[in-house]
């Protein structure tokens, strides 16, 4: 993600500090950043790209200088409270600090700060670069004008910014996304139909027209009415279980952990990987040339 969200602002024609505690990471980011920027078809802009980008071994020394700092390290509370406490202490008293979690709350991140009117949080999706939402979530603590802030600089540098007004887990991408996949392991899981079956369900139908076509949109379109008399037949049997499906401990417990390794809610081949990869990376692409701003 970090690359990603670096390689961003670096072709919006911000100066940019990378850091991460891996040496081997960090050596990384040039090579990956031009792997994306050749995937984005922007290879004859890799080396003004790079020329923007600084490589910083330290975080007191990577945001010593920051007007925004945006922290992308795993989904771990714990890490992320430490890594923002180091921030603070080095960072400028004018920085807007900004988490990119999926799913943890920002108030619990940012609760230990004493400067949390500066901090928000920033839900970049995945490939960062590619994807054109970027959550802007608010806490109870912060600064109305620096959330806003926060929205333009994202505005600015072309992506689409949306501003989540209350800290709830999940945001409002991944707890659509999330209440989508509940349904859809349940249906495997009591043998409705097969994993393929979902995906190619999604991928052949409503999925097609998620693009330009939101839910909100779409039950306007087809009528208060009929949204209500279709929820009235059909809500009350889809599955609301409040806790991760037991079926997922199966996958891992059987080493059925993804694709990576070979399996997982369905099998896969050597180079499936890559080529899904290859295969998403091109499909936003040409979604790029054809969707309006």
């Amino acid at each position: 993600m970090g690359h990603g969200i670096a390689l961003t602002f670096a072709r919006a024609g911000h100066s940019v500090a990378v850091t991460d505690p891996s040496a081997k990471m960090l050596a990384s980011v040039p090579e990956r950043i031009g792997e994306s920027m050749e995937l984005l078809g922007a290879g004859d802009e890799i080396k003004a790209t790079l020329a923007r980008i600084s490589l910083i071994e330290t975080t007191p020394d990577a945001v010593t200088d920051a007007d925004f700092v945006f922290e992308a390290a795993p989904e771990k509370l714990e890490l992320k409270q430490a890594i923002f406490a180091e921030i603070e202490t080095h960072a400028p008293e004018s920085a807007i600090l900004a988490s990119n979690t999926s799913v943890i709350q920002i108030s619990k991140i940012m609760s230990g700060l004493a400067t949390r009117h500066r901090t928000v949080g920033t839900h970049w999706w995945n490939p960062p670069h590619m994807i054109p939402l970027v959550e802007v979530v608010k806490t109870e603590w912060s600064d109305p004008d620096l959330a806003r802030a926060m929205f333009d600089l994202l505005a600015d540098a072309g992506k689409t910014p949306v501003m989540v007004e209350k800290d709830v887990p999940g945001f409002i991408g991944n707890r659509l996304q999330h209440a989508m996949w509940r349904e859809a392991i349940s249906l495997v899981e009591k043998g409705i139909c097969s994993a393929k079956a979902v995906d190619d369900v999604v991928k052949a139908s409503f999925g097609r027209r998620l693009a330009v076509l939101g839910p909100l949109e779409n039950a306007d379109l087809v009528s208060i009415e009929l949204t209500q008399d279709v929820h009235a037949q059909v809500f009350y049997d889809l599955d609301n279980t409040p806790v991760p499906s037991p079926y997922l401990q199966e996958l891992r417990d059987q080493g059925r952990t993804g694709m990576a390794a070979g399996a997982g809610f369905r099998d896969w081949e050597e180079g499936d990987l890559a080529a899904t990869k290859a295969r998403v990376a091109d499909h936003l692409q040409k979604l790029e040339a054809i969707l309006p701003d």
